[in-house]
C-alpha cells in the first residue's frame, strides 16, 4: 500500500517509531499569548496511532 504523503508531511516519525505532530491553536492570534505558551506550542506533541493506522498512512 502507498504512503499517504499529505498525512506524512504533517507528522514526524522518530527512529524509535514514535509519531509527533503539531500542537493545536498556533496558526494565528498568538501575539496576545504569554511567551511561555507560545514556546510550548512550538514543540511537537505525541500523536497516538494504532499500528494498523501507522501501516496504512505512514507505510511503517
Amino acid at each position: 500500500m502507498k504512503t499517504n504523503k499529505s498525512y506524512l508531511k504533517r507528522l514526524k516519525v522518530s527512529k524509535n517509531g514514535k509519531v509527533r505532530g503539531r500542537a493545536t491553536g498556533q496558526n494565528h492570534f498568538n501575539a496576545k499569548e504569554s511567551r511561555r505558551s507560545q514556546l510550548s506550542k512550538k514543540r511537537g506533541v505525541p500523536f497516538v496511532m494504532t499500528n494498523k493506522s501507522k501501516a496504512r498512512f505512514l507505510g511503517i
